[in-house]
C-alpha cells in the first residue's frame, strides 16, 4: 500500500488470542517481508478488547518488539462503548506510528499514504 509492504490477514483465519498467535502472524509477516500487519477485528479474541486481561498490551508489544506495526481493521464500537480505557487506548494509538485502529483497509491505505 503506497510502497509500504502490508500483510492483510484473512478474515476467516485462526483467532489471535494472545502472544503465541501473534508470534505466528509475525512469522508470516516476516516471510512476506511486510512492515505492517492488518488484522481484522473478527480475528481478535474478545479478551483483546478487555484491557484488564492484558491481551491487547501483550499482542501490541510483541509486534513492536519485532519491528512491525499493527492495524486493527473493522468496527470496534461495541467494545469502545463499554470501556473508556479502551477508547483512550484507541485515541492514543492512532496518534502514534505502531498500532492503529481503522474502520477498513481503505482507511489504512489512506493513513499509510499520508504517513
Amino acid at each position: 500500500m503506497h510502497g509500504v509492504p502490508v500483510l492483510v490477514c484473512a478474515a476467516d483465519g485462526p483467532p489471535l488470542r494472545g502472544e503465541r498467535d501473534a508470534t505466528d502472524v509475525i512469522g508470516d509477516a516476516f516471510g512476506r517481508q511486510a512492515r505492517w500487519v492488518a488484522v481484522p477485528v473478527g480475528r481478535l479474541d474478545d479478551a483483546f478488547f478487555r484491557l484488564s486481561t492484558r491481551v491487547a498490551g501483550e499482542v501490541m508489544q510483541k509486534f513492536v518488539q519485532y519491528g512491525l506495526a499493527m492495524a486493527v481493521v473493522g468496527d470496534i464500537s461495541r467494545h469502545t462503548a463499554a470501556s473508556s480505557a479502551l477508547r483512550a487506548l484507541v485515541v492514543e494509538s492512532n496518534r502514534g506510528r505502531h498500532v492503529w485502529f481503522v474502520s477498513d483497509v481503505d482507511e489504512l491505505r489512506e493513513r499509510l499514504r499520508t504517513a
